[in-house]
């Protein structure tokens, strides 16, 4: 996904709160994409994994898919992307597809589980 082609040099360097925040809205970002499939957004059914902010403002979302075959396996990375980018602060996102550990049901939150009837 894209990253920040700026030289290390020339970035502004971010404050700790600033980077807590971008990473609050990035999280609050994900739970607004949805599995096409499935009508919980992707970060309660458990398929983000971390997101991190470093001090230039660049983002890093690790995620997971519910299959390595998932029909939306090109277009939910694309999509939170293209949703952390558009966030105040945020110099570049890389969103990395990881298949460690495999996701299961447990990992979704109380609230996906009741929507879905688990």
């Amino acid at each position: 996904m894209s990253e920040s082609t700026t030289p290390a040099s020339d970035r502004k360097v971010i404050s700790t709160i600033e980077q807590n925040l971008i990473q609050g809205q990035a999280v609050e970002a994900t739970r607004s994409c949805y599995d096409p499939e499935i009508p919980v957004n992707i970060h309660d059914l458990g398929l983000i994994y971390d997101v991190a902010v470093n001090e230039y403002g660049e983002v890093t979302v690790l995620m997971t898919l519910t299959s390595p075959h998932c029909p939306a396996a090109q277009v939910l990375p694309k999509d939170v992307e293209s949703r952390v980018k558009i966030i105040p602060g945020v110099t570049g996102v890389s969103v990395k597809v990881v298949w460690e550990p495999t996701w299961n049901p447990s990992m979704m939150s109380e609230a996906a589980k009741l929507e879905l009837g688990f």
